[in-house]
């Protein structure tokens, strides 16, 4: 790889880690700590979220019709995330065994805090959870499919890719052909030994 890239790369890890600590310095003013990995708020902190929650009748009654129209339509969407989680599961269990690739710990994608916040009725802790599960699942599916695309063709596309995932950087480059097949090795070598990220700050 271009040493160039790999000193952005190493830049951009850098950022996103500096970031992180900056998002728990902003937390310790919330007055919430973690305790065997689940959130635990002081007690006055706790009171004054109850405070503020919507009664459920008076979050039903006081939404607008069409909100409640288009609930089916985004609940909806549960079962093909259902089947792309277990079908995607199936597959890394089977084929990343073959390849020699590491399997992605779907359980770090999946994350369900929200549960624990006073402040949010019934219906908005659903409405969390099931977000949180979406895009945990597009989280995960992401992974796998980029572990995936490094092991079969990491070659990066000629028009610019919006959203690229995290190896998508030190894929070869469209239309270098000359050594593509030994490099592909390496890439495939890269793949086996990938490492799941460190355990986030929010895991305690």
């Amino acid at each position: 790889m271009n040493p160039s890239i790999e000193t952005i790369q190493e830049k951009i890890r850098g950022l996103e880690l500096e970031l992180e600590a900056e998002f728990a310095k902003q937390r310790t003013g919330l007055k919430f700590g973690l305790e065997r990995g689940r959130v635990r708020f002081e007690e006055e902190v706790k009171r004054r979220h109850r405070q503020l929650r919507t009664h459920l009748a008076r979050y039903v009654f006081t939404a607008r019709p069409l909100v409640w129209l288009s609930a089916p339509v985004i609940y909806s969407l549960i079962v093909p995330f259902a089947v792309v989680d277990l079908w995607v599961s199936i597959y890394q269990a089977i084929c990343f065994r073959i390849y020699g690739i590491p399997q992605v710990q779907r359980h770090r994608y999946l994350v369900f805090d929200r549960s624990g916040l006073a402040y949010l009725n019934l219906i908005e802790k659903l409405n969390c959870a099931y977000c949180s599960y979406v895009n945990g699942v597009i989280a995960y599916v992401r992974e796998v499919g980029s572990r995936t695309e490094q092991f079969w063709c990491p070659i990066k596309q000629a028009r610019r890719v919006i959203g690229a995932h995290a190896r998508y950087a030190g894929f070869e480059e469209y239309g270098d052909g000359e050594h593509y097949h030994e490099r592909l090795k390496a890439q495939q070598a890269e793949v086996r030994t990938t490492q799941d990220p460190a355990v986030p700050l929010a895991d305690g």
